[in-house]
């Protein structure tokens, strides 16, 4: 799987679409959910936020923090944005501009991070392969026809027989499905057309379309359409502009499922970036633009860690003592194993002591590259937050990667793997398409229309997913660690596990993935809990640091790079 927000937000407004398109009925009204809700509190704002506000005006005012770097492996950042701008790392060891790896650490002018999907050219790879495809075609070249040259009680069969129900035999849907929904997305684009003409606007929103008084009746049917879209797609203050971005990118992923039996997954790659895909220690490739023309997710991710606090625009972070580090390294499509070990130890060697990755795929073909990047995050002390995953399914029993299981059989001690939760407003207290499991995911997050920066002109918008609950928790983790920086990495997950919080009053919620299934939340991970900002500031108040030499050495290398 790729980003994972993605495909569950606009897939939710497609389905919105369809009805829509075909019923004429209007949507139900939605409770109001405030914008800055993943912050709240349930004793005094009636939500199940993560009691961030009330941890500052109680625990925090007054005190003293120091900053933490956390870097953000994912899509790309934007840069320019007016609550992110100010709170980017800066690598100061580098003249910006010069062509020179002042540095000397194999990277060209990486002011602010890395990109590995970039091209010696300056261009960047926006569009890649599934790794199903991938492997189904790896498969097919080693062995011609796998189902005759492998023995059937062998682990590669096994593979076999899984890739092909991922890629054969779903591809005859997809290409239905892709065809279908490129008709809609002609309705799309015409409803579009016809309500940019009579507004007069580049965007517009519910409140605009409901304002519309005419009898010109395309335009007519063009509001009613468009206005139950939104309504149903998320947020009712949203606008059409941000519902579109995801259309397109969920009718790309689409088109890549459709073609992955027809197109060679490794094509873009090649052309674009030029590594040795099979070398991990080709290893100084990309560029250093981190922003790009795509940085929806990373952005938006971003934003939520660490937005500018109290500043008078958009929205507030979690954290207010953070610098973000921008790695990309996730593509539309699957982030290759390669470009996520090297963003780990990129992110490692230039000082992060945090890393948020939401992304994740059902396929590793080189995991033993990843967990190598992740012992070594695990030896300097660096926590690694993790997305769970939005398929509503298991992890205990379904693989999703990357996960701390290593293939040597032991267990990383410095990741969290996050769920997401609902506002608690509703019916769903956990989110209906969250990943899950007893003994794979840590706790859950909010993660259902959080509200953060995306890019494009200091624009603000909402996205669902366990990629927005993963860096709520890397928020709330560098929240700790900057009022207790010596709080090493195997602690700080300790604090934010042991003072995840049950649901307030409740036992048993929705099934993630089940219609009308109920089961104990306190069965869906390995807590039974939710992350809690006061509580785990609380409890870190009581955990004395302790000094193990590698983690001594990288802060003491961390302590160097801020003060320089």
């Amino acid at each position: 799987m790729k980003l994972l927000s993605r495909e569950v937000a606009v897939l939710a407004g497609c389905v919105a679409l369809m009805t829509a398109f075909t019923t004429n009925t209007t949507a139900q009204s939605k409770p109001q959910i405030p914008k800055n809700w993943q912050l709240l509190s349930y004793d005094t704002d009636s939500i199940l936020g993560t009691s961030t506000e009330k941890a500052y005006k109680e625990l925090l005012k007054g005190k003293k923090s120091t900053p933490v770097i956390v870097a953000v492996i994912d899509s790309g950042i934007d840069t320019t944005h007016e609550d992110l701008k100010s709170i980017l790392w800066t690598n100061t060891r580098e003249i910006p501009g010069n062509g020179k790896d002042d540095d000397h650490n194999g990277y060209v002018d990486d002011i602010h991070g890395w990109n590995f999907l970039g091209g010696k050219d300056g261009s960047s790879l926006k569009e890649d392969s599934e790794e199903a495809a991938r492997e189904y075609y790896r498969y097919k070249n080693l062995y011609g026809n796998p189902d005759s040259a492998l023995a059937k009680d062998s682990k590669e069969y096994a593979i076999w027989q899984q890739l092909q129900s991922k890629v054969e035999k779903p591809n005859s849907q997809f290409k239905m499905q892709y065809k279908s929904m490129s008709k809609l997305q002609e309705n799309v684009n015409k409803c579009e057309s016809i309500l940019k003409t009579y507004l007069g606007k580049d965007d517009f929103n519910v409140a605009q379309l409901d304002s519309i008084q005419t009898t010109n009746q395309d335009v007519l049917l063009a509001r009613n359409f468009m206005s139950r879209l939104l309504k149903s797609a998320g947020d009712e203050p949203a606008t059409f502009g941000e519902f579109k971005m995801e259309f397109d990118e969920y009718m790309n992923e689409l088109k890549r499922k459709a073609e992955s039996t027809e197109v060679a997954p490794n094509a873009n790659r090649e052309r674009i970036v030029g590594d040795n895909l099979d070398d991990i220690n080709d290893n100084k490739y990309g560029n250093n633009d981190v922003m790009g023309t795509f940085g929806f997710h990373g952005t938006h991710v971003s934003g939520i860690i660490a937005a500018a606090r109290n500043n008078g625009v958009g929205m507030d972070g979690i954290a207010d003592n953070v610098r973000i580090m921008a790695v990309k390294a996730v593509p539309d499509g699957d982030e290759r194993d390669k470009d996520v070990a090297l963003a780990i130890r990129y992110a490692v060697d230039n000082g992060a002591q945090i890393i948020n990755m939401s992304f994740g795929k059902p396929f590793s073909p080189h995991k033993d590259w990843v967990d190598a990047a992740f012992k070594y995050a695990e030896e300097k002390g660096v926590l690694l937050v993790h997305a769970a995953g939005n398929d509503g399914s298991n992890n205990d029993s379904v693989a999703n990667y990357p996960n701390p299981n290593y293939l040597d059989g032991t267990v990383a001690s410095n990741v969290i793997t996050v769920g997401a939760s609902n506002t608690g407003l509703g019916n769903d207290k956990v989110a209906p398409f969250s990943n899950y499991g007893k003994k794979s995911v840590d706790l859950f997050a909010p993660g259902v229309q959080i509200y953060s920066t995306i890019p494009g002109g200091n624009k603000y918008g909402s996205a669902s997913g366990t990629s927005m609950a993963s860096p709520v928790v890397a928020g709330v983790a560098a929240l700790v660690l900057s009022y207790y920086p010596e709080l090493s990495a195997k602690q700080l997950k300790y604090v934010l596990e042991k003072s995840a919080t049950p649901l307030p009053g409740i036992t048993e919620v929705n099934k993630p993935g089940a219609a009308d299934e109920k089961v104990n939340f306190s069965d869906l991970s390995i807590t039974g809990g939710m992350i809690n900002a006061y509580e785990a500031l609380k409890l870190a108040a009581t955990v004395k640091g302790e000094n193990v030499k590698g983690k001594k050495q990288h802060k003491a290398k961390i302590k160097a790079i801020k003060k320089n």
